[in-house]
């Protein structure tokens, strides 16, 4: 293993971000937040968002409801900013919303509520009916792509490995938000969540988003969503993160740097960027057979799209395969330097 330090990497403790989201909710919110709460569906629907998100029609399926119905309750709670959606399609998917403390405000009520809901034990029954068949829809997926999947892992050293040195980059946090880009089946939120308040992840697959989200089906990962997104074009998150992840997605795109300055636009100033990706190689069966566009990318471009991105290269690592002619995993740390403006974005840079 070689590695590169130019400057020491202290991941950011705090942002405006962070302390937004950790501001203690008013009185006034919490009293108006109780009001919109304070019927029995939208108490049921409270209670199963706090297990995870769900579509529009999942929440009708679990509430024998008809869907124009449900949408009527719904519009009530995200009005009271209970809850928010993002679509994905033609799916509109609902999580619980507000900032980190109306959550555990909510969570906290809704723990105290549940056992007075005759429906709660048919509700959970019905949700978890949704949920196995989740499981069953991204295991098959899993068993389509596995072997390309193990492949390309096979090329490389060990995962453990590199996840060991993802964790280590990072360092402890706590970060207020995490955006993961080309998320994948999510391993990156799951591997960071402990070291963050909220993480999204971004894919424009939507067969990999279903098996993310069976994956962070986890207590310990309620506050870790995926959503479906062009990468290439963020702006409802600009400024808003303080750590962005890019891993083993660059290779695969026909503008990288384009989508390295997104990245940066996403970043509040003082936060940080950790790409993993492949180090240059001769591996030419990889554009056909993995739709690689570019067989790795070296040390001095990754430093020139950083530059162009107004980004300022802290570290950099890589990790060698035991197997002459694998693949090299090379890791990259940088950050947006509080008083330095972004540049404008230059498609294409080589």
């Amino acid at each position: 293993m070689s590695l590169t330090a130019t400057t020491p990497a202290v991941p950011p403790s705090s942002s405006a971000h962070a302390q937004e989201s950790s501001q203690t909710p008013s009185l006034a919110d919490v009293l108006d937040a109780l009001r919109a709460a304070g019927e029995e569906t939208r108490l049921r629907v409270l209670l199963l968002l706090s297990e995870g998100e769900l579509t529009v029609s999942d929440l009708a399926r679990v509430l024998g409801q008809s869907q124009p119905r449900v949408s009527r309750h719904i519009k009530i709670l995200l009005d009271a900013k209970l809850i928010e959606r993002h679509r994905e399609g033609s799916w509109i998917v609902l999580r619980l919303g507000g900032n980190a403390s109306m959550i555990k405000v909510v969570r906290t009520a809704l723990e105290a509520l549940a056992p007075c809901l005759p429906e709660r034990q048919h509700d959970r029954a019905q949700l978890e009916l949704i949920k196995q068949e989740r499981h069953e829809r991204a295991q098959l997926f899993f068993a389509r792509e596995a072997a390309n999947w193990n492949t390309l892992r096979n090329l490389h050293v060990d995962e453990t490995q590199v996840e060991a040195a993802v964790t280590e980059f990072a360092g402890p946090g706590p970060f207020s938000q995490l955006i993961d880009l080309g998320t994948g089946t999510g391993r990156i939120l799951e591997l960071l969540a402990p070291h963050c308040s909220r993480a999204i992840g971004f894919d424009v697959n939507a067969d990999m988003l279903a098996y993310a989200r069976v994956q962070l089906d986890q207590p310990a990962l309620r506050h870790c969503q995926v959503r479906r997104g062009d990468i290439s074009r963020l702006p409802e998150f600009y400024g808003s993160a303080d750590l962005v992840t890019l891993h083993q997605v660059l290779h695969i795109l026909s503008d990288p740097a384009g989508v390295l300055g997104e990245a940066a636009r996403l970043l509040v100033p003082g936060g940080y960027i950790l790409i993993v990706d492949f180090a240059p190689h001769d591996l030419e069966y990889l554009r056909a057979e993995q739709s690689h566009a570019r067989l790795g990318l070296s040390q001095g471009q990754m430093k020139r799209w950083l530059d162009a991105a107004g980004l300022k290269l802290l570290k950099h690592v890589d990790l060698a395969p035991e197997q002459d002619g694998n693949l090299t995993v090379s890791i990259w740390l940088a950050e947006r330097p509080v008083a330095t403006p972004l540049r404008k974005r230059k498609a294409n840079t080589i």
